[in-house]
């Protein structure tokens, strides 16, 4: 039996929507799309396709050959994903070129880390729409997961960026899956096509096995229906993605996707307020997972919480600590940026400014998932400690908010910020908001409270923002 699709992905042109209707039509509303004339400058387009519209393998291959990368063998399934080997771009290239006119490829380049590996060719420049991106800017700085015991360059806890470039032939294919952290996720064709199949983050249950633990892994092969009793109830969108469209992947829908013709993709995950809350329900529902596997020894396991995290670590990417220390870093980040829209203009204008109301939604979205993390072990202390005051010296923060001001002042006013990184501290002091130099959070409470006395005293007070 054939998937029951219902309906197609709705296309828009990106140079007639502005970043703020972009954003109350397809990010708050969790809406997939695909997106046209964003690519038009990209450096990408003109280096890495030839003029007959294909791969531009020669040019790939001797510019960048001695990259190491990922390389998933699209007919070997190992657990949840196709079996995966590392290979030079060089020799990933050789093996392409050698497949007969007729013969499909099977091996996929996936996940490499362009932009961290060559930060000075700009193969792209991201779109208005996904600059907001939280996850990224923060792995500029700082390692999300900070166990120093357990950290290793390049692992997949301490990943470097969630930014990527893909490779595949005709033919080659991604299972079925939702993104990592239920992130947002955006892909933009730089050459080829792909056909993408969606489900809605409603069905979940449908694609799952009886005990919820695993789910389809290939919606065209013969879906058992005694482990899937439900997936004939599903109902699917589908969208054919060509050279130069981008499509915006919603947080938490299943997707399968195919490339019809040799295709070559830019790839990045991120979340930013409007998604956080997808993030934190991911996060402790691997939690809960993580802790019913080992529930039996806990009695005899002398940190159980910490085996619990450090568990949470290995299978989603960061556990409860890292996600809050991302998150009290970020809502300072966003609170200084607010006092700085404050000090340079004083007028209601400024107050309803877009960046205004960016920043306010930014620590409203946060105070709600400090909320949530308050009924978490979070609530309690164990050894978390971030001061507004030394947060505010560490030279990774004031890039931090470097780059979070350019990132606004791009998306809402369409110009990069004049101004420099030495501003944070006597600004805040000049406006009577000194406390806040004080503040130290260590749990869930403490942040909620600072976030509601900045708002209090940048938004609420007359002679604020």
């Amino acid at each position: 039996m054939g998937l029951n699709i219902v309906g197609f992905i709705e296309k828009v042109n990106g140079n007639e929507m502005s970043y703020t209707s972009f954003a109350e039509k397809y990010l708050s509303n969790n809406k997939p799309v695909v997106i046209t004339g964003l690519m038009a400058d990209w450096r990408a387009p003109k280096d890495w396709v030839s003029d007959d519209g294909r791969p531009n393998l020669h040019f790939i291959s001797s510019t960048f050959g001695n990259s190491k990368v990922q390389v998933a063998d699209c007919g070997s399934r190992e657990f949840t994903d196709q079996k995966r080997f590392d290979m030079t771009v060089a020799e990933f290239i050789d093996h392409w070129l050698k497949l007969s006119s007729v013969e499909h490829g099977n091996l996929y380049l996936k996940d490499w880390h362009f932009v961290k590996e060559y930060p000075e060719y700009t193969a792209y420049t991201t779109p208005p729409f996904f600059r907001d991106d939280w996850l990224n800017l923060y792995l500029d700085h700082y390692h999300m997961h900070e166990d120093h015991d357990t950290y290793q360059k390049r692992d997949n806890i301490s990943c470097s960026d969630y930014r990527f470039v893909y490779m595949g032939a005709k033919g080659t294919w991604t299972p079925f899956h939702a993104d990592v952290f239920r992130s947002y996720s955006w892909s933009a064709n730089v050459c080829g096509k792909k056909q993408w199949y969606f489900l809605s983050p409603e069905q979940r249950h449908l694609v799952f096995d009886r005990n919820m633990k695993n789910s389809v892994y290939d919606i065209f092969e013969e879906v058992d229906d005694t482990k899937f009793p439900n997936f004939t109830k599903t109902i699917w969108l589908e969208c054919t993605q060509d050279q130069n469209e981008l499509i915006f992947v919603p947080s938490g829908w299943y997707h399968q996707v195919h490339n019809l013709e040799d295709t070559i993709s830019i790839n990045h995950n991120w979340f930013n307020a409007y998604n956080l809350s997808w993030v934190w329900d991911l996060m402790l529902r691997d939690y809960k997972e993580a802790r019913e596997y080992i529930e039996d020894i806990k009695d005899i396991c002398d940190d159980f919480e910490g085996l619990c995290q450090r568990n949470l670590a290995a299978n989603t990417g960061m556990n409860f600590y890292d996600f809050f220390n991302f998150m009290v870093r970020f809502s300072f980040a966003n609170i200084v940026q607010l006092c700085h829209l404050a000090k340079s203009s004083m007028t209601a204008e400024r107050r309803s400014s877009c960046t205004a109301q960016n920043l306010i939604f930014n620590l409203e979205s946060a105070k709600d998932i400090a909320i949530k993390m308050k009924l978490t072990c979070l609530s309690e202390n164990h050894n978390i400690s971030l001061d507004f005051g030394s947060v505010l010296e560490e030279p990774a923060f004031l890039e931090l908010c470097f780059q979070l001001e350019r990132t606004y002042a791009f998306i809402h006013d369409k110009h990069e910020p004049t101004g420099d990184k030495k501003f944070l501290m006597d600004e805040l002091l000049d406006m009577g908001l000194g406390k806040l130099l004080s503040a130290v959070v260590c749990n869930p409470e403490n942040l909620a409270t600072l976030i509601d006395d900045a708002l209090q005293n940048l938004v609420m007070s007359p002679n604020k923002i």
